[in-house]
């Protein structure tokens, strides 16, 4: 996390010629247990915007994934949900 937060720091330090404070202090790691968790965790992410004040829907921040105009990896395979059987059909298994 320190390369990803240091590195890019550095470069929007350049870009912009400014020395604002990018990241919060800090990283706190969590495991995400099942697929409810991952998309409340997206759900956060995409109103992070609504809730500093930048924009009033989360479509409406240009730089997230809530309005579309990026696309997000697919929920990671060990998280998504169990296919269900195929029904219990046929000729010696009653009808569902």
């Amino acid at each position: 996390m320190q390369l990803i937060k240091g590195g890019s720091s550095h470069e929007i330090h350049q870009k912009r010629a400014s020395r604002m404070e990018i990241w919060q202090a800090g990283f706190h790691e969590a495991t995400i247990r099942d697929t409810a968790d991952y998309l409340s965790r997206v759900r956060y992410i995409h109103v992070n915007p609504v809730a500093a004040g930048f924009v009033d829907r989360a479509e409406e921040w240009r730089w997230g994934s809530a309005g579309g105009q990026f696309t997000l990896d697919p929920i990671p395979q060990g998280l998504k949900p169990k296919e269900s059987q195929a029904p219990n059909v046929g000729a010696k298994a009653p009808t569902p």
